[in-house]
């Protein structure tokens, strides 16, 4: 894969949807095997890893029995939690628009030939190439709603594919963390940015073109989706710093852990 271009600066600007993915796809496909060298060893190949801060739904338990289930895990990247879910015994299809992270995660699954792993699907996370009520179970770490512009349109895609009485979990950035600039240290810790501007995070060239992005909602925001999508809030869970844990992960550490929610997970359901 070809190294990502750098950005000549950061801008707070509307994205279109057609330029967040282009941008997404081409970044991603770059960082791929960089990624998967630099966080592989904490995600494990075969774990279902919420968030930076390390919780694993084995310990979590978010997502209940998953054995016999169909299950979708959309912004699957090298496919973790797919390869988990399969493990326990459900029927998965991870997908991710990077070509690069599937790649990954087909070697991966070429180390491990005896254990059960999803089949791969890429495709954009918010326009789903699936039939409705075709999956018992949707889910995603930190995948997609973080990079997509219309986080309501993404949830209605995910619902469109859950069968009556199906499950949509899905964790990403606590959007508390939008105020404060993404350092592990006590710099980290100095509001910088209002938590109610809506405008999407941009690394952009000179003429204006997105190389990367990322996308801010509030709480309530993110509430409002769910529940305009037609699914039923069960739970929002926001998992502190492991008492266990010393690590730090671009922003996070046990300082800010400590102190500030770094993941929000949302346990949804589409009523049967």
């Amino acid at each position: 894969m070809s190294e990502p271009a750098s950005p000549d600066r950061v801008s707070r600007r509307p994205v279109g949807h057609d330029d967040a993915v282009r941008a997404g796809r081409r970044w991603w496909d770059a960082q791929a095997e960089d990624y998967y060298a630099e966080h592989g060893a904490f995600l494990g190949d075969a774990e279902l890893v919420w968030g930076p801060e390390g919780w694993t739904e084995t310990r979590l338990g978010l997502l209940g029995e998953v054995a016999g289930l169909d299950v979708l895990e959309v912004g699957a990247g090298a496919a973790q939690g797919g390869r988990w879910a399969a493990g326990q015994g459900a029927r998965v299809v991870s997908t991710d628009l990077s070509a690069g992270m599937l790649g990954v995660a087909r070697r991966i699954d070429g180390g491990m030939p005896s254990a059960p792993h999803p089949s791969y699907v890429q495709c954009d996370g918010a326009r789903l190439p699936f039939a409705a009520a075709a999956f018992d179970l949707v889910l995603t770490a930190h995948g997609v709603l973080s990079f997509v512009p219309d986080v309501e349109a993404t949830l209605k895609e995910w619902a469109r594919v859950l069968r009556p009485g199906g499950r949509c979990v899905f964790s990403l950035s606590h959007p508390f963390r939008w105020v404060f600039p993404d350092v592990p240290g006590q710099a980290g810790l100095t509001v910088t940015h209002s938590y109610f501007d809506r405008r999407a995070y941009v690394e952009e060239t000179t003429a204006g073109e997105a190389l990367y992005s990322e996308h801010h909602r509030t709480v309530g925001d993110l509430v409002r989706a769910v529940v305009g999508a037609g699914l039923h809030l069960a739970d929002l869970v926001e998992p502190g710093w492991p008492d266990d844990a010393d690590h730090e992960w671009g922003g996070w550490s046990r300082l800010r852990g400590e102190l500030v929610p770094g993941t929000l997970v949302l346990v949804a359901g589409r009523p049967g």
